[in-house]
């Protein structure tokens, strides 16, 4: 029997993403000056009309100055995430 992983939660991933933007103080413009994305792309991830590519999560985890994994671990908000593996 073959055993698939939960959804991501990619609400989580959106409002952290917002979280972190809003307690800066930036806007989408200072946000996409910052990562030399669109700001056309922000509000579209922020408002969860598109995912954007690992590239676009590089650039903005940069710009927060977060770890990329640091954003990607509130894909598993809702469910365990996956066990360590062992040493």
């Amino acid at each position: 029997m073959t055993t698939f992983p939960p959804d991501p939660n990619l609400t989580a991933l959106r409002l952290e993403l917002a979280r972190l933007r809003s307690e800066r103080g930036w806007t989408y413009d200072e946000l996409a000056r910052r990562t030399g994305l669109a700001r056309r792309t922000l509000i579209e991830i922020e408002q969860g009309r598109t995912i954007g590519s690992p590239k676009t999560w590089h650039a903005l985890a940069h710009a927060l100055e977060v770890p990329v994994d640091h954003l990607f671990a509130t894909l598993c908000e809702g469910h365990a995430p996956p066990a360590e593996p062992a040493e």
